[in-house]
This record gives structure tokens, sequence and C-alpha cells, in this order.
């Protein structure tokens, strides 16, 4: 079992900036993949980033490449996501996810364990 809490959400102006971190918790993780997703209200759940726990980067969701990065610190077994530049449109709860080893690392189905999500609200 993986339990991941994230943290670090909160209301910022357009063209601020927030980190947010996915603290995890339970089983080896070193052999799968971490995403960041976001739903808004009415939305799927979207893909936003991934990566190995090795540091490799998968990919960026296209609205923010360039704006987001996703980084890892495997001492404290804790994955990043940098909002830089944000937007309006990034409003979301912000959700953390761990791989389940088969399968797109875009589409939200593939992961197994997910976090409970912290918000993102952006101001214009």
């Amino acid at each position: 079992q993986v339990q991941l809490v994230e943290s670090g959400g909160g209301l910022v102006q357009a063209g601020g900036s927030l980190r947010l971190s996915c603290a995890a918790s339970g089983r080896t993780l070193s052999t799968y993949g971490m995403g960041w997703f976001r739903q808004a209200p009415g939305k799927e759940r979207k893909f936003v980033a991934g990566m190995t726990w090795s540091g490799d980067i998968l990919d960026y969701g296209d609205s923010v490449k360039g704006r987001f990065t996703i980084s890892t610190d495997n001492a404290k077994n804790t994955v990043y996501l940098q909002l830089n530049s944000l937007k309006p449109e990034d409003t979301a709860v912000y959700y953390c996810a761990v791989h389940g080893g088969s399968g797109t690392y875009y589409a939200a189905r593939n992961y197994r364990y997910w976090g409970q999500g912290t918000q993102v609200t952006v101001s214009s």
C-alpha cells in the first residue's frame, strides 16, 4: 500500500507561482512512475506531468509545457510540481498519483494510488 499526501495549493494571482508537494509513504516506489493530474469542476481529470523516481521526465501536458516543472527528492520520497506563470485556466484540484506499472502514463485509469488532492485557484 502507498499513501500520498499533497500540499502547497492555494489562491494566487495570475502570473504568480506555487510549488506543490506530494509526500509518499508505504511500499518501495523506486520502480513506479509518478504523475500529476488536475481536475476542474465538471471536467475530466487531465494529465499534467509525469516522471520516474530515477529522474526521467516522461512528459508534460501541452497546456503547461514551459510553465510547470516536475521533480523528485528521493531521500524525502517527495514529488514536486513547480507552477509558474499561472493562468486562471490552471484553476483545479491537483492530484499526484503512482502509476500501476502498465499502460500509458497519460491516462488516469492506469494509476493505482492517488492522493487526496490540493486546490489551486488562480485569480485574474
